[in-house]
Formats: C-alpha cells, structure tokens, sequence
C-alpha cells in the first residue's frame, strides 16, 4: 500500500495491494501533513483502488478493482463501489449505496442513502463544457432512487426519492418521487409495480 498524507484505517479493514491512500489534490502536492483518507472498519478494498486526500469513508465499506475515489468525498457505512467506478471528488454519497461497475460520478454530486446506480451510468456535472465558466453543479439523487445501466443523468438534475430512470435514458430534467422516466429525453411514466418499494 502506498500512501501519502494521513490516513486512518479501522479496524478489520483488508486492503489488497497495489492501493494508493491520501493520494495528494493539487491543493495538497507539495506538503507533507495534510488529511489523508479515513477508512471505517470491516472495509475491503481492493487491487487497483486510488483514493484521495481528504476522503472520509464509513463502515463496511467494499470496492471493486481499479476505482478513483477523489478529494473532499464523504461516502457513509455499508456502501458498494464497484469495478472501475470513477468518483470525481466533492461528493456526499450516503449509506447503504450501490454505484455499479464503470459508473461515472461528476464532481459535487449527491447520492442520498439506499440509493442504486446501474452499471456504465454517468451522471454528469458540467452544462457546457468546456467553457470553464459555467458552475459545476452535479445531480441530486434521493433516498432509494434507482438509475439503470448507462443511463445519463444532466447537470444540477434532482431525481425523486423512490424514482427510477430506465437503462440507456437521458434524464434532461428533474424527476418527481416514485415515478420511472424512460427514453432518451427521459418522459415521466408510472412506477411498475414490481419496482415499488
């Protein structure tokens, strides 16, 4: 394990190598003690992962090969992060989350607890790039949403608590609670039944 800053790991943690904890943000390159990453206990991470400074992760936490955790995320206990997911730093991602594999997570991007994103997913934070003038604003995902695989989430979109995105859709605009929106751009549908929580 390779690590830079300083990190805190709980106890019963299993860190399998190669692994990278604290990794510097440009803010933190040149010096030596700054906040490095805190993990909770009971957490597996394994080969590949490289987490940022300034990244605090709860208990039970389990990751996939190969993920990017970057600086000032807050991720809480008993979340799945798996394969290749990208987290682009200053996120708040609750408990009890699932982010499949490939998933791509912009910078300031709010996943509340219990929510699930699907595989190749991409929720984005940026309205036009790349003029680097617009504000980055990621989306809002409630508590116990769902976005299925490679569906794309907009910039500054709220998806309602208990709401569903449908594989492969487009979602240009906020989502009310315990509706599903299909299509690409998404369109409001009832909840299926078998969906219903």
């Amino acid at each position: 394990m390779i690590e830079y800053g300083k990190n805190s790991i709980g106890e019963g943690a299993k860190i399998f190598e190669p692994v990278s904890l604290g990794f510097p943000s440009l803010d933190c390159i040149d010096k030596q003690d700054y906040p490095g990453t805190v993990i909770g206990r009971n957490a597996i991470i394994r080969s590949g992962a490289v987490i940022y400074c300034d990244v605090v992760i709860g208990d039970n936490f389990r990751s996939g090969h190969n993920i990017i955790i970057r600086e000032k995320t807050r991720i809480g206990d008993n979340t799945v992060v798996g394969n290749g997911v990208a987290i682009e730093g200053n996120c708040s991602i609750g408990n009890n989350v699932t982010l499949q594999s490939m998933t791509g997570i912009g910078a300031y991007t709010t996943i509340r607890d219990g929510a699930f994103i699907g595989p190749k997913a991409t929720l984005l934070n940026d309205r036009y790039p790349p003029d680097r003038k617009s504000e980055l604003r990621g989306p809002v995902i409630e508590e116990n949403a769902v976005i299925g695989a490679v569906a794309i989430v907009l910039p500054g979109i709220t998806i309602g608590k208990g709401a569903a995105v449908a594989a492969g859709s487009v979602v240009t605009r906020d989502v009310p609670p315990g509706v599903l929106a299909m299509g690409s751009p998404a369109r409001i549908r009832e909840l299926p039944k078998e969906m219903k929580r």
